[in-house]
């Protein structure tokens, strides 16, 4: 059994998050039962939605940042911040989950004391996790991963995404605060702008891109190969994240395009799609 787990998952810097992402995902599915016996609307500020994408996204991302982290040299304190920044993600996906069992909204919320407390330190939560991506993001880029050319290249790219994601959606949270104390809807922007979308289009761009490098290398993509394709990819995602601020910013819904951001969306599908039908086609 002990060889069949991968050797990040024992490191003292990835054990953590590994253990937390898992708990995070398990959540998620959990909370995907409890929908599917009590049900209620996917959409909307009071959803079960919520408690099942964010705790396993916050799963994912946990245990993506463990298998990096691990990757990284050594630097004094990473193991009590490996361990913050796993109690931070487990933390911030409990509060949601409590405000869904209470009924109530987990985010843009301050009808009472505690829930104003609470959307604060998922906040406060939120900023500190941004900093240690931020801050693995370029420990990535100046320093040499232990991992082969495609999957440091995943890495590397899939952590800036992270850090872009992270950032926009702060913005996100800035903005829809300002809107919900002029009275206006927090979660769009302009006519029907969707706050939320390009902090969603990058969001998990670490855990597709090493999974793309891996059919590569399954499939028996040479190595240089396999760096080409996902910096395609990475390419390819990071313009769909322009196409998803684009349409935000100019208060469209997500499909409601213009020719240029249609055109936008187009190439970025074509540089996602394209790598991955190829490897599907060289392993067949």
């Amino acid at each position: 059994m002990a060889r069949s787990i991968p050797a990040w998952c024992v490191e003292p810097r990835g054990w953590p998050l590994a253990v937390a992402g898992g708990l995070l995902v398990a959540s998620g599915l959990a909370h995907a039962v409890v929908w599917a016996a009590v049900g209620g609307p996917w959409e909307g500020s009071v959803t079960w939605r919520k408690p099942i994408l964010f705790g396993i996204s916050g799963g994912l991302t946990c245990l993506s940042l463990g298998w990096v982290w691990a990757a990284l040299p050594w630097r004094r304190g990473d193991g009590p911040l490996a361990w913050a920044t796993a109690a931070a993600l487990v933390v911030e996906v409990a509060l949601i989950d409590l405000q869904q069992w209470r009924g109530v909204a987990s985010h843009f919320n301050r009808d009472t004391p505690f829930d104003s407390a609470a959307y604060d330190v998922m906040t406060w939560l939120i900023l500190g996790v941004t900093l240690v991506i931020g801050d693995l993001t370029l420990r990535s880029l100046v320093q040499r991963p232990r991992l082969p050319a495609d999957m440091r290249l995943a890495a590397r790219a899939g952590l800036g995404l992270l850090a872009i994601s992270c950032l926009l959606g702060i913005w996100a949270g800035a903005a829809g605060e300002t809107r919900r104390a002029a009275g206006l809807p927090p979660e769009t922007l302009h006519a029907a702008g969707v706050l939320k979308f390009p902090h969603g289009a990058a969001l998990h761009t670490l855990q597709w891109l090493p999974l793309l490098a891996w059919a590569a290398r399954r499939a028996g993509v040479e190595e240089h190969v396999r760096v080409r394709l996902v910096a395609v990819a990475a390419a390819g995602n990071a313009l769909f994240g322009c196409y998803a601020l684009a349409q935000t910013l100019l208060g469209r819904g997500r499909f409601d395009m213009t020719p240029l951001t249609a055109a936008m969306l187009a190439v970025a599908v074509a540089m996602i799609g394209l790598p991955a039908a190829w490897i599907v086609v060289r392993h067949g």
